[in-house]
């Protein structure tokens, strides 16, 4: 199976076991980024046409101007980009870095299925 049918399919699997949920994906950045950079040339375009980018919808939040968004963080952002799995304004996990088109999938999948089964209140 290719890796664009494999995430859609787990991608699918999580629809149909995870209810509605305001679950987000926070890709903290900084410009000049050259590991964002890259994201945003191989994933950027495609997430938010994906059944990830649709479950967890992406917030972009610049390190350097942007306000932290109010959410509860386990440990501070230190390295960029940062993606950090936010449910209910709480850290579920996080993909410290840019691995790779394949890496970074692989991850958000399992960062996914960590999401609780309720959302949290």
């Amino acid at each position: 199976m290719t890796l664009s049918k494999r995430v859609v399919a787990l991608a699918l699997l999580f629809l149909f076991s995870v209810e509605a949920r305001a679950a987000e994906l926070f890709m903290y950045r900084r410009a000049g980024c050259p590991w964002c950079a890259a994201w945003d040339r191989a994933i950027g375009p495609v997430y938010p046409q994906t059944e990830l980018g649709r479950l967890l919808p992406l917030r972009q939040v610049d390190l350097a101007e942007d306000p932290q968004p109010a959410v509860s963080l386990a440990r501070p952002v230190r390295y960029t980009p940062t993606f950090v799995l936010i449910d209910s304004g709480r850290e579920v996990g996080r993909i410290e870095g840019y691995p790779g088109e394949a890496f970074f999938w692989g991850l958000l999948e399992k960062l996914a299925r960590d999401l609780p089964a309720e959302p949290r209140s």
